[in-house]
């Protein structure tokens, strides 16, 4: 008895301990880049622009091109993982060999490396697709679309994300209780009627959620955007789809790698790190507020 006593003891310390460690390695983090950025955080830093390669300056063609990056990249793979979602659970039947094809697919992207897909936007979108619409276009002589840029690098981060969002909306529609189908199924609406009507409507902030999760996702990653969009510096702000442009993670990337003099970067760095940890945070926060909301508001 005694010894059950001690080995339940010991089993909740050890538990505490890991807990406490993790939230003091997180705590240690975010404290290093507060104190090493909040200096340079001011309104020119935010919206000037790079100079003197990189060492002194602001980051808005960054902030700029991450917002691009991320508004394209939902706008086109939030619907497409919606869909996929809504057919699996409302219309596939669970053990047919078109829903665990799609499950295997959605598994299989979830664990394939950020780098991979990087390589596949260059592939298929910059040389494959972009050099087709070159030669649809202009016989080949201009060369607009096979090249990196933003169009093929949102296209390559909403494949990225798209596990993502097929998985948690997945699993909102699931949460809806399977009586409130019935009733309006017997009430005489149809299946679509019933999906549009009365599934949907209840998911709806699981939905949210999962969406801003994948954003919040696709706005940290830099490997996907390495070969397909992003840009070392540009002097300008993109101004079509088929424009170069700056990314945060990429530009964090940079001045600690490729700058000319990285420790002159350094509060660069941390300051750009703030901003995007800034950017992520908020994503998330307003998907557990969108949440909290939408569960109250049901309640009542």
């Amino acid at each position: 008895m005694r010894r059950s006593i001690w080995l339940g003891r010991l089993v909740y310390g050890t538990g505490l301990l890991a807990a406490g460690l993790v939230v003091a390695t997180v705590l240690v983090i975010l404290l290093n880049i507060a104190i090493g950025g909040a200096r340079l955080m001011t309104w020119e830093f935010l919206s000037g622009v790079p100079e003197e390669g990189m060492t002194a300056g602001g980051i808005f063609p960054a902030i700029y091109g991450t917002f691009l990056l991320v508004v394209i990249m939902s706008i086109a793979g939030l619907p497409v993982g919606a869909i996929t979602a809504v057919y699996l659970t409302e219309y596939a039947r669970q053990e047919s060999f078109m829903s665990r094809l799609i499950r295997f697919a959605v598994n299989t992207l979830a664990g394939v490396p950020a780098i991979v897909f990087g390589l596949f936007g260059l592939g298929f979108f910059v040389q494959f697709v972009g050099s087709g619409l070159d030669r649809a276009t202009s016989g080949g002589e201009v060369l607009r679309w096979a090249q990196p840029n933003l169009l093929w690098a949102s296209l390559t981060m909403a494949l990225l994300t798209l596990p993502v969002v097929v998985i948690s909306v997945e699993e909102a529609i699931r949460n809806v209780p399977r009586e409130l189908r019935e009733a309006s199924l017997a009430l005489g609406a149809t299946r679509w009627q019933t999906i549009y009507r009365v599934v949907l409507p209840q998911s709806l902030s699981g939905i949210l959620t999962g969406g801003i999760l994948a954003v919040s996702r696709g706005a940290g990653e830099v490997a996907p955007i390495l070969f397909t969009g992003a840009a070392y510096f540009l002097p300008h702000l993109p101004d079509s789809l088929a424009s170069q442009f700056m990314e945060l993670g990429y530009h964090i990337f940079i001045m600690a790698t490729q700058s000319p003099d990285v420790e002159a970067t350094k509060g660069l760095q941390y300051a750009t790190t703030l901003v995007l940890l800034a950017l992520t945070f908020t994503l998330n926060f307003s998907a557990i507020y969108i949440r909290y909301r939408m569960r109250r508001n049901a309640i009542r």
